[in-house]
């Protein structure tokens, strides 16, 4: 195996212990394990231990734990997301994670440059619990149907955000979990971006995206007919042989883990065919399996 970039995907904290035995045989070479709005009464510790006991022999790796809510309202289901951010953090390590990933969170239904107050007292306090536990922060590029002027969940969806949001807290374990899929969505090109970003993407997420410009330029983007769909690597539009230049040009040593359920076409019953898909292209992309150079 590459000992640089390591390819595999996401599952549920929650279903962890269950499904990763069942998959892991695949090939996948490491798991993101996920949370959506709070990690609830699951005993991080014990599932921490669980899941070690599972991959470590394999030797595939946790590599980043993820909160997805909004931790800067705390109100509604979104509640005990702050707490499980800061329950996550205290965890990491026990997963032999270095990474905790999620949203930001935003001011509901406010423009971005409204919520930079409150995300800097937030996630300034976290970045530093994180620091002091080794940890870093990753917020994922999803916008989760927001734009500039409002949305539900998440700022860290344009650059222009994030430039705010690292003066804001510009602490150097504080970074972004970046896919190409979510900036595409906007009609951004997404090598460009990541050519500029590269250090400050901590993790990566394989998810990709089609783009059917034929439809843009016929009917625009505000039509009723879809644009842009949400692809599993293979079947997007991404050059991931470009991207994967771009990180070890970087000098990024971490991994991409398959997002999927979200393909309109490897869906239901073809989930794991085109996740299994997207591991072997992922692993082709980044030039197929290590070889070492003779003595």
């Amino acid at each position: 195996m590459n000992p640089s970039i390591r390819i595999g995907t996401l599952v549920g904290g929650h279903d962890a212990v269950r499904v990763i035995p069942q998959i892991m045989q695949h090939g996948f070479e490491s798991f993101n394990l996920t949370f959506w709005q709070s990690t609830g009464n699951l005993d991080l510790a014990e599932t921490a231990k669980r899941v070690r006991d599972i991959v470590d022999e394999q030797g595939i790796t946790i590599s980043a734990v993820s909160v997805f809510g909004n931790p800067l309202t705390g109100t509604g289901d979104n509640a005990d997301t702050l707490a499980s951010w800061e329950r996550v953090i205290d965890h990491a390590q026990l997963f032999g994670a270095d990474i905790v990933s999620g949203f930001t969170g935003r001011l509901t239904n406010q423009p971005i440059d409204e919520s930079i107050p409150r995300f800097k007292e937030v996630f300034g306090e976290l970045a530093r619990r994180a620091a002091d536990r080794g940890v870093r922060i990753a917020f994922e590029n999803c916008d989760m149907g927001g734009t500039w002027q409002t949305g539900d969940w998440n700022i860290a969806h344009n650059p222009t955000a994030w430039e705010m949001m690292f003066n804001a807290v510009p602490d150097e374990n504080v970074g972004l979990e970046w896919e190409p899929c979510h900036q595409m969505v906007s009609l951004i090109d997404p090598i460009p971006q990541l050519r500029k970003w590269a250090p400050k993407v901590f993790h990566v997420h394989g998810k990709d995206a089609t783009i059917a410009w034929d439809i843009v330029k016929e009917h625009g983007v505000h039509g009723p007919h879809e644009f842009v769909w949400h692809r599993t690597p293979g079947f997007g539009d991404s050059n991931w042989a470009d991207i994967i230049t771009i990180l070890r040009q970087n000098g990024y040593q971490g991994t991409i883990d398959i997002e999927g359920w979200h393909d309109p076409v490897y869906r239901d019953e073809l989930e794991m065919t085109g996740q299994v898909h997207a591991l072997n292209y992922l692993k082709h992309c980044r030039g197929g399996s290590f070889v070492p150079n003779p003595v």
